[in-house]
């Protein structure tokens, strides 16, 4: 069980942390503008030698900004009530930390998932048919990485559940 918990929370951290980054870098996506290499990210875009922050509110930007941030936020209290599941608090009893804290890590995976297909879907409709040279950038594949981890998370944590469950159920009986 504690193998499980432990893999867990590698996983939820290691996420956790590519989320961070991932929000708050500039290199969602990269294109060619007036023979010019600019990149954008969820709050600014660059070009060389300067960086301006979105002006405009952007549904689809203002989506995917809310929902990463609600996915970091839902990964770091899966974190702490992960770790509070390795202390045993006996007015905790009832409240079991493992199922809570992989519930909120596959929260945490459906936030940045959504984020994430949302930005993909606006931005291949638009760059996809005014510009002809652009790509996505290390920023948003660390975000996509942290949709994984953010799941394997919630996994382990869900499995560490089952095991810890299973052996109250059959004393029961």
């Amino acid at each position: 069980m504690y193998s499980f918990m432990g893999g867990g929370l590698f996983c939820a951290g290691v996420g956790n942390i590519l989320l961070i980054v991932s929000t708050a870098t500039d290199y969602w996506i990269q294109y060619r503008h007036s023979n010019n290499y600019m990149h954008q990210g969820l709050w600014r875009y660059c070009m060389p030698g300067k960086c301006f922050t979105h002006n405009e509110s952007i549904a689809h930007m203002d989506a995917t900004r809310a929902l990463m941030i609600l996915s970091l936020l839902a990964c770091f209290m899966g974190i702490i009530i992960g770790i509070m599941a390795f202390i045993h608090y006996s007015s905790f009893d009832r409240f079991d930390k493992t199922f809570a804290a992989g519930v909120l890590f596959f929260i945490s995976c459906f936030f940045v998932l959504l984020a994430m297909a949302v930005y993909t879907g606006v931005t291949i409709n638009y760059y996809g048919k005014r510009y002809g040279n652009w790509r996505f950038s290390w920023s948003y594949i660390i975000g996509w990485v942290s949709v994984v981890l953010t799941f394997f998370s919630g996994i382990f944590y869900m499995c560490a559940y089952r095991m810890h469950e299973c052996p109250r159920n059959s004393n029961s009986h």
